[in-house]
């Protein structure tokens, strides 16, 4: 009984300092609390890259809510061109039109599908297995299949298929991003951003400068004619017309140039931000413990306000931070 007792309290004692030593932001300087709040009526359930599913099947966009319902056993996928796409596990794919609810298109697929994005009758999907596929809306015929690499482990965040122009660019599960002509279904370049075995998805995806940016947990790529990489342990990425803004896994936040020339840095030890978003004039990161860093954006200084958020799945829009059934706003 003794040595189940002494075993007990070693354990207890062995937990509470594993819990001791871990370190949370701690700012020497808070300015205030932070006012600008608001409240959903429902919780956010799932999120992707551009939509939130809220608890009653509704769907929060970047701009607002809209009365589109997903059915229960469908995961949302996305909203692209007027539909909102969702999917079951095993493949069943449904579009639904956002201005005119009797508008439905469905897909079976027969596998479980990544991600999906639409553009006139064209349909891009990206498989689980890192297959990418071109459907004809109207007709439901297969356009192209391309296999990409096999991937174990990835990110919950995923990036849609784009269309830019002519092509259709996949950001894939392993870490390319696959550019695709619609008209002559043929793949056209395959572009390595990190080759990280695992979590090693494309997690944002953007134009600036007439560069193609894109980053994976571990690399942010910019590429047009030639292709240069830089090498960050990135959380978010937040876009303005012609910068770049990171934060990292080491509690930094970064502003780079389209060519990824490091403008400003600042470093925050221990925090773990979990959105940030770039108006015109600053840069808001919300940070875990329960602060927003406000800062120019040439990032020169800086000043740290107390927020009040609870655990729970976060959305980012241009000007707001959705936490759990709430929301925090930098206008």
């Amino acid at each position: 009984m003794k040595k189940l007792l002494f075993l007990s309290l070693s354990l207890v004692l062995v937990f509470l300092s594993a819990c001791s030593s871990k370190r949370v932001y701690e700012p020497k300087n808070v300015k205030n609390d932070w006012d600008k709040y608001g409240e959903l009526d429902q919780v956010i359930i799932e999120i992707t890259s551009n939509v939130a599913l809220l608890e009653n099947r509704k769907i929060l966009t970047k701009d607002d809510i809209i009365d589109v319902k997903v059915p229960k056993g469908y995961r949302l996928l996305a909203s692209s061109d007027s539909w909102v796409i969702s999917s079951t596990i095993d493949g069943n794919l449904k579009l639904q039109f956002i201005d005119d609810e009797s508008m439905n298109e469905d897909f079976n697929l027969s596998k479980t599908i990544a991600s999906a994005s639409v553009e006139d009758d064209i349909l891009a999907v990206l498989f689980a297995d890192n297959e990418m596929a071109l459907y004809a809306i109207s007709s439901k015929e297969l356009l192209l299949k391309e296999q990409g690499g096999t991937t174990l482990i990835v990110d919950s965040r995923t990036v849609t298929p784009q269309f830019l122009g002519g092509v259709v660019v996949f950001p894939t599960l392993d870490g390319k991003i696959t550019i695709i002509d619609i008209k002559n279904r043929k793949k056209l370049r395959s572009t390595i951003i990190s080759s990280e075995e695992n979590f090693n998805n494309v997690l944002s995806f953007n134009l600036i400068n007439q560069k193609i940016i894109a980053t994976t947990a571990y690399t942010i790529l910019a590429m047009s004619k030639d292709e240069k990489r830089e090498k960050f342990e990135i959380r978010n990425v937040a876009y303005n017309k012609k910068d770049i803004f990171l934060t990292t896994k080491h509690g930094e936040i970064v502003s780079l140039t389209s060519d990824l020339k490091q403008n400003a840095k600042l470093k925050f030890p221990f925090a773990h931000f979990l959105g940030l978003i770039v108006t015109e004039e600053k840069v808001f990161a919300l940070e875990k413990e329960g602060y927003i860093v406000v800062a120019p954006k040439d990032l020169s200084t800086y000043e740290v306000y107390e927020v009040d958020i609870d655990e729970g799945f976060v959305f980012v829009t241009e000007d707001k931070f959705y936490v759990n059934d709430a929301y925090i706003s930098v206008k």
